[in-house]
């Protein structure tokens, strides 16, 4: 009498993709403990052995609010649409620090998770994902300073806070649309890396963090809303501080911005990661 086993080893074909649009989102979420990994990696490094630890989240934009405060609310008069300078600026520091520090993070992150691509497969995708979720945490901690700033200026936020979870998702949405076609850049031309600090710094003053959008003259309005953060940064401020005449047109172009260039970014580095294990 013979027995056959009804055990079968898995296995995971692997198969090039055959269109353009074959983007096979899917696999993403059958990986998703791989991206968890990588997030909880990146969080322990990110604070290992760091004297202040979490305290350098808080910090860095309080630091930078107390400086935008004096060079342009005290000597250079910039105006803040009726809302207190230092909370003007610091609502809009949160979403900014954020993008700045995913975008620093995601860009160069298949580079340095060489060793890992050329070992084994997964979806290439979950490299820049984890980097732009990682940055987020910072965002809860340092949001605390906010709330204590609202108190203390006496601002209630109005109806407006119930579109705050929409720009709290567009806002990683445009790190990684932007990261999405950096990265593989960075993969086939290591300039990319060199760049992108100065290309981060040249952003943050074309974004509408020290100075509020009405001072953009209205011909460049809509020129000027294909900046994705600008219509982030003016949500943030409508959302929270009940500005009382936000800019929707802007906030518009930017979000429908965004998902073209996101939609975009996902094409292109599908395309491009087939020659990440030969290039990188």
């Amino acid at each position: 009498m013979t027995s056959t086993s009804i055990f079968t080893t898995p296995f995971v074909e692997i198969k090039p993709s055959r269109g353009v649009f074959q983007l096979d989102l899917r696999a993403v979420w059958q990986y998703r403990e791989l991206l968890y990994f990588l997030v909880w990696r990146d969080l322990k490094v990110r604070y290992k052995q760091a004297a202040i630890g979490i305290g350098w989240v808080i910090l860095q934009p309080l630091v930078t609010m107390l400086i935008f405060t004096a060079v342009f609310a005290k000597f250079a008069k910039v105006p803040s649409d009726g809302i207190p300078y230092p909370i003007f600026a610091y609502t809009a520091l949160l979403p900014w620090t954020y993008f700045a520090q995913a975008l620093s993070r995601s860009g160069p992150s298949v580079v340095g998770d060489s060793g890992l691509i050329s070992k084994i497969y997964f979806p290439r995708l979950i490299i820049p994902l984890a980097a732009v979720i990682t940055p987020a945490v910072d965002v809860v901690f340092s949001s605390v300073i906010l709330l204590a700033m609202m108190v203390w200026f006496g601002m209630v936020p109005t109806w407006g806070v119930l579109a705050l979870p929409l720009f709290l998702l567009l806002a990683p949405m445009t790190a990684l649309a932007v990261a999405l076609w950096l990265a593989p850049l960075h993969v086939r031309y290591r300039d990319v890396g060199h760049a992108l600090p100065f290309l981060i710094q040249i952003w943050m003053y074309a974004s509408p963090v020290a100075y509020p959008v009405s001072l953009v003259p209205e011909r460049w309005r809509v020129l000027y809303s294909l900046n994705p953060m600008a219509g982030v940064i003016e949500g943030f401020r409508w959302a929270l501080l009940g500005k009382a005449s936000p800019d929707f047109m802007l906030m518009s172009v930017s979000a429908a911005f965004v998902l073209l260039l996101l939609l975009g970014g996902i094409v292109f580095f599908k395309h491009m990661e087939k020659t990440f294990a030969d290039v990188i």
